[in-house]
């Protein structure tokens, strides 16, 4: 039961996003509800029970969680600073834009190596989102990493 069984991105107001970081979301989603690790801690004597629906926004600058129950009663929302992930999101789309330029017109070996650093740099993103979520939200790295990626869709846009 701790787990998100719903993922809903508002990119209201955000230009339409490119077939690349279309494709990244759907996989992000798919891979997330497929296999996903997501509690919320006690809060007033009581634990939140999942699975939970989950709205991810940015609203005033700030990156929203908004968690509902399977039912969609409201459960939490908090509202984490953009500021900690500015330059993780920059990097990750600039080696983003390596790698698939890499994948046009370089060999093997070298696509590895930018591979690599591009899953570093990834794996950066959500170590940051799981610092920022402590003591909101207890979620393994997996999930994390695709979170993160959502995050990344949601800056593309804002």
């Amino acid at each position: 039961m701790t787990r998100i069984c719903h993922i809903e991105i508002d990119d209201t107001g955000l230009p339409p996003p490119t077939a690349e970081i279309e494709q990244e979301r759907k996989v992000a989603i798919f891979d997330l509800l497929e296999d996903n690790s997501f509690a919320l801690p006690e809060k007033n004597g009581i634990v939140p029970q999942g699975p939970f629906r989950l709205a991810l926004s940015i609203r005033e600058g700030r990156l929203v969680f908004d968690l509902g129950a399977e039912d969609g009663q409201k459960v939490a929302e908090f509202h984490l600073s953009l500021g900690p992930f500015r330059q993780v999101v920059k990097d990750y789309f600039q080696i983003c834009k390596s790698y698939f330029d890499a994948v046009k017109r370089l060999p093997p070996a070298q696509i590895e190596a930018i591979d690599m650093a591009r899953r570093g740099i990834h794996n950066e993103g959500a170590r940051v989102l799981q610092e920022r979520l402590e003591g909101k939200a207890a979620l393994d790295i997996d999930t994390s990493r695709r979170l993160f990626t959502l995050i990344c869709v949601l800056h593309f846009g804002g």
